[in-house]
């Protein structure tokens, strides 16, 4: 069973979202601040953390700081009243991999968290499969049934995110501040120059595309 660790330090919140996700099929443990929290992975291995941004003695920002700063690789998601692009930043850069937005959605935090450990699970294998083709992160290489394709680096890690987002449309922006980082000089043109490049590598292959969604930007589909 997956374990979830939930820091939140409103009772009334935390009490709800303990009994959803109980329910959903999770073990979730409680924490009312990030210095509970911390003790709770001291003692139990966790699969996903959830933790509110303000929280007394130790906020979600900095709990995910130590953690990332200590090792731990697990998904963190973070809860926020605060829906302002400065204020997602801030917890991306202290290692957050997703944010919902109070009041919560109840449905879209089940969905998101199934999303954060499929991908987390993808992570420690280092390999996505697309129908007949499957990437590989180590050799950041993508095989397919009658050959192996060896992509440069910024190519890999766009391909890679999208593979492991299939369906979800990013901004040129989105991709930009992802792989190439949000100090990064770059224009978002770089991301067009680099799907074309990818578009045409991958031209031959079925099992899947990139799709232009226009005015939004772009995602990765499976074909068949």
């Amino acid at each position: 069973m997956v374990t979830i660790l939930l820091a939140e330090d409103d009772e009334a919140l935390g009490g709800l979202l303990v009994d959803y996700l109980t329910v959903a099929g999770y073990r979730v443990l409680h924490a009312k601040d990030g210095e509970e929290a911390l003790d709770w992975l001291d003692r139990e291995p966790i699969d996903l953390l959830i933790t509110d941004v303000m929280m007394p003695r130790l906020d979600g920002r900095e709990l995910t700081g130590q953690l990332r700063d200590a090792g731990y690789t697990l998904p963190v998601l973070m809860l926020t009243v605060l829906d302002a692009m400065n204020d997602k930043k801030r917890g991306f850069h202290a290692g957050a991999d997703d944010y919902v937005v109070k009041p919560i959605d109840l449905e879209e935090l089940e969905l998101r968290i199934e999303a954060l450990l499929r991908r987390a699970r993808i992570h420690h294998s280092h390999q996505i499969q697309l129908n007949d083709c499957v990437l590989d992160e180590t050799t950041m290489t993508l095989q397919t049934t009658f050959e192996t394709i060896e992509l440069p680096r910024k190519e890999f890690e766009l391909l890679y995110f999208l593979a492991t987002h299939l369906n979800q449309v990013f901004t040129r922006q989105q991709l930009l501040d992802r792989i190439w980082g949000y100090e990064t000089e770059s224009e978002t043109r770089t991301v067009d120059v680099h799907i074309n490049r990818l578009r045409a590598r991958l031209k031959p292959i079925d099992a899947f595309q990139i799709s232009t969604v226009w005015g939004l930007g772009y995602r990765l589909e499976l074909k068949g």
